[in-house]
């Protein structure tokens, strides 16, 4: 999948467009947790949408069990 497969998607689902990189690394993460798409597919729009410039959000880095264990 790539991102314009993902902006689809999303307009499928949502019944709007959006071009905000952060908005649609979300929705690949909720694509992911339910298993609409694998890790590999995840992992390129990631990678994508980072290099177009989407964060992770800070307080998810503040919750994250691996960092603070």
């Amino acid at each position: 999948m790539d991102i314009r497969s993902l902006k689809s998607k999303f307009i499928q689902s949502r019944d709007y467009s959006t071009d905000d990189v952060n908005t649609l690394m979300d929705f690949a993460k909720k694509a992911y947790i339910h298993n609409e798409i694998n890790f590999k597919e995840y992992r390129l729009l990631v990678r994508e949408l980072e290099a177009q410039g989407a964060v992770f959000p800070d307080d998810y880095k503040e919750d994250s069990l691996i960092e603070n264990s």
